[in-house]
């Protein structure tokens, strides 16, 4: 869980149905410690009340520009500046689109332009709307500018349909909150974090690859999670469409290979190694020149064995403390147990991968295995799990240094 104490969380809320979700996520931002400040828009109004937000921030609710006691001090200006942090949700499809056009017709989005602060928004919407290629777009530009989305999540919806498009549940959005940041007291602070995330592309021909499925969300979760622990992080990706997280330093790397210098390269000094990416096990022999063209009835590939980047790491002469992950389709926790073992880890976090799970989502389910033990880290979104994994890890680490200094 982020640690909020003395932060200062300006909440933006809009007019959504999920808006009577708002004065809880209030009362958990308050129990972690942060001072917040409520923002509504003329329609969040009409399904919460001023008063109700009044009420369990503790401070005044301003809901328009044009409150003359308060304008008359530029108090939009002032707030813009008061934030360490703003936060919308919900997020409605039309604030997107507001905040993306760099609209500042009402008092929230004119903050938005004004801070300096990161903006963190959890949008909410039919499946639809959200699904729209109007909003997917205005969600990139958004992505592009170092705004940080969370979720929507998948279910039940108030229209009755159900899909992608509910705003995360507040638990959810407290433990995602890219906070206290990089340098901050936390059980990593000052310790060297080194991520991989992502699926690899191993080249064909020039315009074809093989890859897999991974979409690297779960890995990009895990840094941040690490960033928030205080730990200075650099996040090795392979080719994925996920903005960087805050304050945490990507460096690009689309092939194994790639990835293998790349790790290298970031690992001395690193007290942690997490390998979340789904590399390629095997890449084509001979990559063809030219782009190979349909002949033949059938082709034959030949394929060698990738570099394996876990175990190399965990095999240098002083490696960093080891963490792997392992997908698997069946006996996952057999399969990972024998990962661990065979890669000689410190720990694995195990998860089940399938067409309804694992992949492409914004939850997961894990699992996590060392030597001697195990931890059921149950489900939620990946940034939730990816919280309580490196909370495990801290855990397991201080656990590794008592035992090697007795």
């Amino acid at each position: 869980m982020p640690t909020l104490t003395g932060k200062h969380v300006l909440l933006g809320v809009t007019g959504g149905i999920a808006a009577y979700k708002s004065p809880d996520l209030v009362r958990r931002l308050r129990a972690q410690g942060a001072e917040v400040r409520v923002v509504l828009t003329p329609s969040a109004a009409r399904f919460v009340t001023p008063l109700t937000f009044q009420a369990v921030s503790g401070h005044p609710v301003r809901d328009g520009l044009w409150d003359a006691s308060a304008e008359a001090s530029m108090s939009h200006i002032e707030l813009a500046r008061w934030a360490d942090l703003v936060l919308v949700a919900p997020a409605t499809a039309d604030f997107l689109a507001r905040l993306a056009a760099g609209m500042a017709d009402d008092l929230l989005s004119t903050l938005c332009l004004a801070t300096g602060a990161p903006i963190v928004v959890a949008p909410a919407m039919n499946r639809l709307m959200w699904s729209n290629p109007a909003t997917r777009d205005n969600v990139t530009r958004l992505a592009a500018r170092g705004v940080t989305l969370l979720g929507p999540g998948c279910g039940d919806q108030a229209c009755g349909e159900t899909g992608e498009g509910r705003m995360l549940e507040p638990e959810e959005i407290v433990a995602a909150l890219p906070l206290p940041g990089p340098g901050a007291e936390g059980p990593l602070a000052g310790r060297k974090v080194v991520v991989t995330a992502g699926p690899t592309r191993e080249a064909l021909d020039p315009v074809r690859y093989l890859t897999n499925r991974s979409s690297g969300k779960m890995g990009y979760a895990v840094a941040a999670a690490a960033a928030r622990a205080g730990a200075e992080v650099t996040l090795v990706s392979g080719p994925v469409d996920i903005p960087a997280p805050p304050g945490v330093r990507v460096v690009p790397a689309d092939t194994a290979e790639a990835m293998r210098a790349a790790v290298q390269a970031e690992l001395p000094g690193a007290a942690l190694f997490v390998g979340a990416a789904a590399v390629a096990d095997y890449r084509p022999a001979h990559p063809a020149a030219q782009k190979i063209k349909k002949k033949a009835g059938t082709m034959n590939l030949e394929l060698v064995r990738n570099p394996d980047i876990l175990a190399e790491v965990a095999a240098a002469a002083a490696p960093p403390f080891v963490v792997g992950f392992a997908a698997e389709t069946n006996d996952v926790e057999a399969n990972a147990r024998l990962k661990l073992e065979a890669k000689k880890l410190d720990l694995i976090a195990a998860n089940r991968v399938g067409a309804d799970c694992g992949f492409d989502r914004e939850d997961n389910a894990l699992v996590a295995l060392w030597a001697d033990g195990r931890k059921d880290l149950g489900g939620g979104v990946k940034a939730e799990l990816a919280d309580r994994l490196i909370g495990l890890i801290v855990e397991r680490m201080r656990a590794s240094h008592q035992a090697q200094d007795s």
